[in-house]
């Protein structure tokens, strides 16, 4: 099957985990604006199942933000929910980590930032997945989904560091992105914006 073709299927099978969790209408019965980022978002999601939401409110109610999480773990399908509580730092936000075992019995890593409306990183990542989208060519895509393939499933590599290498230095194999990220080490949010 073609790289391309994967991504295509990737993509279908996550809207199944979407629509299936009923993610988006828990969000929004708690009034929340839901915004869907990452690879999903972009269409390059390969080898790692992960869905991201970036999802604001214009304040924060902790007990409106466990209770979408409450009716999300109703589902039989979910396995596990974290929490991290970031409210204090400039991200201003409650990260919800779930996972969601599918029909083919493989996990899926649903990552919701419930965000305060207004606070730094409002839009950002919207805003990155729009600017993304808008300069990846046909080869830019495939070399991306190329590298994200070869990747080990033990290696975590965040998807900014792949888009990064291949369209702002022109990494074009996956010895080239090793040798890339040893020079370009990554310790928290990379703000960077093609």
């Amino acid at each position: 099957m073609d790289i391309l073709d994967i991504a295509e299927w990737n993509q279908q099978r996550a809207w199944e985990v979407i629509e299936n969790a009923r993610i988006i209408p828990i969000w929004e019965s708690i009034g929340a604006e839901v915004n869907l980022v990452g690879s999903l978002k972009t269409g390059l999601l390969m080898k790692h199942l992960d869905i991201d939401f970036h999802i604001y409110t214009p304040s924060f109610s902790l007990s409106d933000s466990f209770q979408a999480m409450m009716k999300l773990g109703e589902n039989k399908s979910i396995r596990k929910i974290e929490h991290v509580n970031l409210l204090d730092t400039p991200e201003a936000c409650l990260e919800w980590h779930a996972w969601y075992r599918d029909a083919r019995n493989e996990l899926w890593q649903i990552d919701m930032i419930h965000i305060l409306k207004g606070s730094r990183y409002d839009g950002f990542f919207e805003k990155f997945a729009e600017r993304l989208t808008a300069v990846l060519t046909d080869e830019t895509r495939r070399v991306i989904l190329s590298l994200k393939n070869e990747t080990p499933e033990t290696e975590k590599i965040m998807g900014v560091e792949y888009y990064q290498a291949v369209i702002r230095d022109g990494v074009r194999s996956y010895d080239e992105f090793m040798e890339w990220r040893s020079q370009h080490p990554v310790a928290d949010i990379v703000e960077w914006m093609p």
